[in-house]
């Protein structure tokens, strides 16, 4: 069998890869905007279904989404910010300052 390797020379090898940092960026994305939607859900109290009822979407889409499984567009993220009784910031910053 082969020699172990680290998690991080792995993610190295696979980052090393052409297109591997913007699908990573991509994943990031849409990873952090799920968590942020279920973490306002589950402090609202709401189950993914009276979520999906506020918005006009279905349970398995709003799971998906919370799962990081889709890319959300501008007015999505609008009708979902609404539902949870927030306001959609959206914003620009620097490499260094986000790492």
């Amino acid at each position: 069998m082969g020699e172990r390797r680290t998690w991080a020379d792995k993610k190295a090898e696979v980052m090393s890869r052409p297109g591997a940092g913007a699908s990573y960026e991509a994943t990031r994305i849409r990873f952090e905007l799920g968590e942020a939607v279920r973490l306002r859900r589950e402090q609202l109290g709401l189950t993914q279904a009276e979520l999906a009822e506020r918005t006009g979407l279905k349970q398995p889409a709003v799971a998906r989404f919370e799962a990081g499984g889709t890319m959300p567009t501008i007015p999505m993220l609008e009708r979902l910010a609404e539902a949870l009784e927030m306001r959609l910031s959206v914003q620009f910053q620097p490499l260094r300052e986000a790492n």
